[in-house]
């Protein structure tokens, strides 16, 4: 389910944005699985129209969903994280104790780093 915090810090479509990135590589969302219209979801989540638009054609021009006149927004195939990384994920969630997300982001990015040095880790 996405939702929208209008006091986040995070600006609209960047929630939106996230979210549905989320779902998807998580395989919360199938590929091929539909997304609502773009005046489904702003109705839904009372945002403008252009917010949900905006998240939209981020996540397209990041190859996650694809659009079309007759089928509609559906998530493009493939885009979902492996399984064996979706359980990793989940067993270092289940293990960091008190660190909040930003910290065991950062607990990661180091362990990246150190083994990949050569590669500049995206943020």
């Amino acid at each position: 389910m996405i939702t929208f915090d209008p006091q986040s810090s995070v600006v609209p479509f960047e929630q939106i944005r996230g979210q549905i990135t989320d779902l998807i590589r998580s395989g919360d969302l199938a590929d091929g699985q539909r997304l609502p219209s773009i005046r489904q979801l702003a109705a839904d989540l009372r945002v403008a129209a252009g917010t949900v638009a905006k998240a939209y054609a981020t996540l397209e021009s990041e190859g996650l969903i694809e659009t079309s006149r007759t089928r509609g927004t559906r998530v493009a195939p493939g885009k979902a994280h492996p399984p064996q990384v979706q359980r990793a994920a989940k067993r270092y969630v289940s293990s960091i104790g008190d660190l909040d997300l930003d910290q065991a982001l950062s607990a990661v990015r180091t362990a990246w780093l150190a083994l990949h040095p050569q590669k500049p880790a995206a943020h």
